[in-house]
């Protein structure tokens, strides 16, 4: 399972790796919004965490936007404070779940669990991208074209991911950096542009489309 957790307590983030992390659980962690829905449309995520009481951060415009924007994986809010009424209006605006602090990781565990089987197909439906010939199962990484498996480097393969996940859009060379180095792994030994150029090697040149001053785009479904 890999979770995303959008949140700005410290403690509260280290307790919820360390739980989830004892089952093999990936949780990926930022503190800013906007982030988080160019996080989501780039990469594959099986649920979202959301911290209430961030600064700048409305979390109803962020739920409707990520509603908005086709993401149905199970988002749960994580509230300070009991007050039922923000609960309701939240859940109504598209949240799946809502958990109040003092919080018990094993229990939001047990509810990610849940929500995960209700997904069923629709969770499974996510984990493979397409884009012409073009073929990726996120779950294990393959890559094939035309029916034929494509073998490509893990920054190599982080890249194409997310710049399916972002089909006609333009993604800045400096997310792809943030992308290929994988929220704090280790650092890519080569720039993006030689990443781009065994890509285009691999799948045909006009595959990547570049976009001078800005960044990278998928090409045209071939």
């Amino acid at each position: 399972m890999k979770l995303l957790l959008l949140a700005a307590d410290a403690r509260l983030v280290m307790s919820i790796r360390t739980w989830m992390g004892m089952d093999g659980t990936e949780v990926d962690w930022i503190v800013d919004a906007m982030q988080a829905e160019r996080t989501l449309c780039e990469s594959r995520y099986d649920a979202l965490l959301l911290e209430l009481g961030l600064p700048q951060l409305h979390a109803a415009d962020l739920i409707r936007r990520v509603r908005k924007s086709g993401h149905e994986l199970p988002l749960v809010v994580i509230a300070d404070g009991d007050d039922p009424q923000q609960r309701i209006r939240l859940l109504d605006l598209g949240a799946d779940d809502c958990v109040v602090k003092p919080l018990h990781v094993g229990e939001l565990a047990a509810r990610l669990r849940v929500l995960l089987r209700r997904a069923g197909p629709a969770s499974l439906a996510q984990a493979e991208l397409r884009h012409g010939p073009l073929r990726v199962v996120t779950d294990s990484r393959t890559v094939s074209k035309d029916g034929n498996h494509v073998a490509l480097t893990d920054k190599e393969y982080s890249l194409l991911e997310a710049l399916l996940r972002s089909k006609g859009r333009v993604v800045s060379r400096q997310r792809l950096e943030e992308v290929m180095n994988g929220h704090g792994g280790e650092l890519a030994s080569h720039p993006v542009e030689v990443h781009v150029h065994h890509l285009r090697r691999k799948l045909g040149a006009a595959w990547i489309t570049t976009v001078r001053g800005v960044g990278y785009a998928l090409g045209e479904e071939a």
